[in-house]
């Protein structure tokens, strides 16, 4: 498995998050839609389910997501950035100026 690492934007956005809300913690559903952007909850308000799996943390917050998906991802480098814009659904950086995307390193042909 190889985790998630986090830009020192997305870092900054966690903390600020954090000074919020408290602990908090991800998770991507690879779902379509909103379901392909890193969620971020208040710790425990996301019903981890008995599929799911940690990918790792990402300054000390828990980053899950679905077997299924951590299958897929499992060799590829994946970067938690902040980006501007609205985040999305019910993810705490929904009414912010910036939101969580997950990048994965693109293929050179």
């Amino acid at each position: 498995m190889s985790g998630v690492t986090a830009t020192p934007a997305a870092l900054a956005l966690l903390a600020e998050i954090e000074a919020e809300h408290g602990p908090v913690m991800f998770h991507l559903s690879g779902g379509c839609c909103d379901g392909t952007a890193p969620m971020v909850y208040p710790e425990g308000a996301f019903r981890l389910g008995a599929h799911d799996v940690r990918l790792g943390t990402v300054g000390g917050t828990g980053f899950w997501t679905g077997g299924a998906q951590a299958a897929a991802w499992a060799d590829v480098p994946l970067t938690l950035d902040a980006v501007p814009g609205r985040g999305a659904g019910f993810s705490l950086d929904n009414t912010l100026d910036r939101h969580f995307v997950l990048v994965a390193p693109t293929c050179a042909g």
